[in-house]
């Protein structure tokens, strides 16, 4: 599968990647972001969506006081998908802010590279 995507990033609770697309020199517009068996299929601007309302969750954690905040999943992470609602723990919080801030980070710093340094 390797040959077949561009990976982004990836840490121990999913991946990020572009699809390789034959004979087109353009990249995909859209970002495939892959955990917990989900994808999702998403522009930069989505992604970035999605890292404001995780770092919402984040602000307002319930978690703090509870005996069990690592297992139970009684956090609601709304995604960029509006039919999409996750239901997840602090742990896998923690783990798609991490996923989610580390595609952007190599996102943006790919644009800086090939485009800004260029000038």
């Amino acid at each position: 599968m390797d040959q077949d995507i561009n990976k982004i990033y990836h840490n121990t609770f999913g991946v990020s990647f572009i699809w390789k697309e034959e004979g087109s020199k353009t990249p995909s517009p859209k970002i495939q972001i892959i955990f917990r068996d989900m994808g999702f299929y998403l522009t930069h601007r989505e992604i970035i969506q999605f890292q404001q309302q995780i770092s919402y969750v984040r602000s307002k954690n319930p978690c703090a006081v509870c005996k069990r905040k690592e297992r139970n999943r009684f956090m609601l992470l709304k995604t960029p998908c509006k039919q999409v609602d996750l239901a997840i723990n602090a742990l896998e919080l923690n783990a798609i802010y991490d996923l989610i801030n580390g595609t952007l980070f190599h996102l943006e710093l790919t644009e800086y590279i090939n485009h800004t340094c260029k000038n």
